[in-house]
């Protein structure tokens, strides 16, 4: 009877109109506490060895997330014009940040890529917002494309999708990013494939995006070695070069048993894993809270990628639709990328681990985003009557 009491609680969560709303501010708020709680814990060597102070980077997180939380409230109760005024200017708005790191004195060199703006101690990465406006610009290119009502012509649906994403991409590799430019080739596919896109033009647009990261990686030495760093981490030859990294990220993971060797405690994070505030905090996460914090960290992830698909799916405003599915598609790609590269599935590109790594750029474009799609989910009348009479009974 107690099986069957919870089985139908959970059945009438999800039926309820606000289930996606509560999967998505919870999901958020638990991966955000975790990721500041980690990024004082992977960052704290390398604070104290840049500036003499183990909290530095933390508390630098610390006020990008105040500042993404400013960012999410504007986002959730801006009106719907204007965000199709923002998705009409995308391509142009989009196009100025990407080049920005190009720019004499204030473009910076970070790990080889020229992907980032600074002044001062300041750095912006441009391709992270860029990534939300080409899906608002998406949104509202397939929008205007439906309301025509031509049908599913691929020729033309990829006639007016192409100048955005190539574009993007072409700015972006200048810069040699790779890693983000997977995760603008990700989005596009995705918000085509919910379009609806034949199938001979999805396979087509496949194999050139293939056929395009092929072609980065093998006239560049140093992503050939990375990716020879997947096939064979602990080889001689690999492991003390381009194999360092991904070698002790998965030692960290291994090391980290069923409940971790406690917080703070990761040894792979002196001066092993570079990067562990960021491209590695998953490694650290696994290390230190084992796999149970690991798989608890996924459990998040899903609620918050099945919350956003619902709202897609549930939401009639065309514009809506396919700017929600953007945004799913786009935090679910980072996802994959980001723990691929850690367990040793993937090249290391240096995409970041959505609301859980250190960085003011991403933390800012997540949090835009699920304003958006929350900003989505209170528009809809039963949602706004059922989080009103929540208000009104807690005041009482």
């Amino acid at each position: 009877m107690a099986i069957n009491s919870r089985r139908g609680s959970y059945r009438n969560f999800f039926q309820r109109p606000t289930s996606a709303y509560v999967l998505i501010v919870t999901s958020t708020a638990l991966l955000t506490g975790l990721g500041i709680v980690m990024v004082l814990s992977s960052s704290s060597v390398k604070a104290f060895e840049t500036t003499g102070s183990t909290y530095s980077i933390f508390f630098k997180q610390l006020a990008f997330i105040f500042l993404g939380g400013a960012a999410l409230y504007l986002a959730i109760h801006l009106k719907r014009t204007i965000w199709e005024k923002i998705s009409r200017v995308a391509l142009i708005v989009g196009a100025i940040a990407l080049v920005l790191p190009q720019a004499p004195g204030i473009g910076r060199n970070i790990n080889g890529n020229r992907s980032w703006i600074g002044i001062g101690s300041f750095t912006l990465q441009p391709s992270e917002l860029a990534k939300l406006v080409l899906v608002l610009w998406c949104a509202h290119m397939l929008r205007r494309y439906d309301e025509r009502g031509y049908g599913r012509n691929s020729i033309e649906i990829l006639k007016m999708i192409a100048p955005a994403p190539l574009i993007f991409l072409g700015l972006v590799m200048v810069g040699k990013d790779l890693g983000s430019a997977m995760i603008i080739m990700g989005i596009v596919f995705a918000m085509l494939f919910i379009s609806g896109l034949e199938t001979w033009a999805m396979v087509t647009t496949s194999l050139l995006g293939l056929s395009g990261v092929a072609f980065f990686v093998f006239t560049s030495q140093n992503r050939l070695e990375r990716f020879d760093a997947v096939l064979h981490p602990f080889a001689p030859g690999v492991y003390k070069l381009a194999g360092w990294q991904t070698a002790h990220s998965i030692m960290g993971l291994a090391s980290g048993g069923f409940f971790g060797v406690g917080l703070g405690a990761s040894r792979q994070k002196w001066a092993n894993l570079s990067e562990a505030n960021t491209d590695f905090i998953f490694s650290v996460i696994g290390e230190e809270l084992g796999l149970l914090g690991t798989l608890i960290v996924l459990i998040l992830y899903a609620a918050l990628i099945y919350g956003i698909f619902r709202t897609a799916l549930h939401t009639k405003d065309l514009f809506y639709k396919y700017a929600c599915a953007g945004i799913g598609a786009w935090i679910m790609l980072q996802v994959a990328v980001n723990i691929g590269s850690d367990i040793g599935l993937l090249p290391v590109v240096g995409v970041t681990l959505p609301f859980i790594s250190y960085g003011g750029s991403s933390i800012l474009a997540d949090f835009i985003a699920i304003g958006f799609v929350l900003s989505v989910i209170r528009r809809d009348p039963e949602v706004r009557a059922a989080l009103s009479a929540h208000r009104r009974s807690k005041a009482e």
